[in-house]
């Protein structure tokens, strides 16, 4: 199977420029980009799927380029419905630093800053070397800019596809490069880098989108969405994406594979029989954490998120450590208790309970574990060291709800 080949079966690719660049795909050789604005201090789960690309054409022998948005980022992409809000430089700048560190060591991907080269262009020269190669009919033409029109667009977005062409102009002039890849939101600021750079210069360069990644609804996963899973464990952890990936919709998790893991057509093709014939297994699902997490933190991080699962699972806490038990739970549903009380206070104080009342019958129904350890005596005192590490005390209420305190 060709490079090709294997991105259409994965569903990778959507627009492209030209019917020539598939062969060039598949000889290799060529130098691309592909870009994002420092918008957070790291890429998310829906950046992922355009690096997973990038590092496929990486290993077909083609040169890949982050552009990360330095100056672009002061401004920002105009959104299909609202305008973006704006962050300071001193952000930018921080956001960018943060970004580049993560690209470098997760993808060995060389990193530039499009402020790099605006930081010296004025008005005049914007006007006289860009501004004269573009239509104002052919940029109201694109989808995101004719979306916006009803509801009102500013000059500062309706230029940022200006500059998104500046950046490939500027990146095949300096850099050699001859290819841009992005979602397929950006198509049209990537065929007007292809204008631009054919008008200017008479050179051909090339690009393709990839689909955006949904779920079943359309839903797109991404911080705009509200929904972000941070590539930094340290925002996500990577319990909190194997609980994710684990519980993606049966009808999905194929497609994520394809688009996610470097596994063979062969090997997911077996997953796609195995969901089909046992989706109680999850089998899929399973592979599919396992390849993300391993890839994006290693494998220990993996068995340990698995080990988490498990843990809360099987209502098995006593072995686990304070940053174990961080991982588990959102830290808004943490709350701070004190040790020496009873332990109908503490189920009161946690929540579990509406009413001392009501935390009586629950711990005489049977209903109650403290630590994965059932209790049935209402005059228990919670003492220090039934705090794991001398730190969290975990309640479970029934069967699936959880409370956790924390020692004050």
């Amino acid at each position: 199977m060709t490079l090709v080949e294997d991105l259409k079966w994965r569903g990778l690719i959507k627009d492209i420029s030209s019917p020539e660049l598939e062969e060039k795909l598949n000889k290799g050789g060529m130098s691309f980009y592909i870009g994002t604005d420092p918008t957070a201090d790291s890429l998310h789960v829906g950046h992922l799927s355009s690096f997973l690309i990038s590092k496929r054409l990486k290993e077909a022998g083609h040169h890949p380029i982050l552009l990360v948005g330095g100056g672009t980022g002061m401004i920002g992409d105009p959104r299909p419905t609202t305008e973006r809000a704006m962050i300071s430089k001193e952000q930018v700048q921080h956001n960018f630093d943060c970004l580049k560190k993560q690209v470098e060591e997760m993808f060995g991907f060389e990193v530039v800053n499009n402020n790099d080269w605006y930081k010296d262009v004025n008005m005049i020269d914007f006007l006289r070397d860009y501004g004269k190669y573009f239509n104002v009919n052919y940029m109201i033409d694109k989808d995101i800019i004719r979306r916006r029109l009803e509801t009102g667009i500013t000059y500062t977005e309706f230029s940022y596809m200006i500059l998104q062409a500046i950046d490939f102009k500027y990146l095949h002039e300096h850099k050699n490069v001859d290819l841009q890849c992005a979602g397929s939101d950006q198509w049209g600021n990537i065929t007007a880098g292809i204008d631009l750079i054919r008008k200017s210069t008479g050179d051909e360069v090339y690009g393709f989108t990839m689909p955006l990644v949904t779920d079943s609804q359309g839903k797109k996963f991404g911080k705009s969405e509200g929904n972000a899973l941070w590539l930094d464990k340290n925002k996500t952890s990577s319990y909190k994406l194997y609980q994710f990936f684990v519980n993606v919709e049966d009808s999905m998790v194929i497609d994520y594979l394809k688009i996610y893991t470097f596994l063979s057509k062969e090997e997911i093709e077996e997953y796609e029989r195995k969901n089909n014939e046992h989706p109680e297994l999850r089998e899929a699902h399973k592979a599919l954490a396992r390849e993300i997490i391993t890839f994006l933190h290693g494998k220990e991080e993996y068995e340990r998120a698995e080990k988490l699962a498990e843990s809360l699972f099987n209502n098995q806490f006593k072995d686990l450590t304070k940053q174990d038990i961080s991982d588990l739970f959102d830290e808004q549903d943490i709350k701070e208790v004190e040790s020496n009380i009873s332990v109908i206070d503490l189920i009161v104080n946690l929540g579990a309970a509406s009413s001392k009342r009501e935390a009586r019958e629950f711990i005489t129904n049977g209903a109650v574990s403290i630590n994965g350890e059932k209790i049935t005596d209402t005059a228990l005192t919670i003492t220090d060291n039934m705090f794991i590490d001398n730190t969290y005390i975990i309640v479970k209420r029934g069967k699936k709800n959880y409370y956790v305190g924390r020692k004050k």
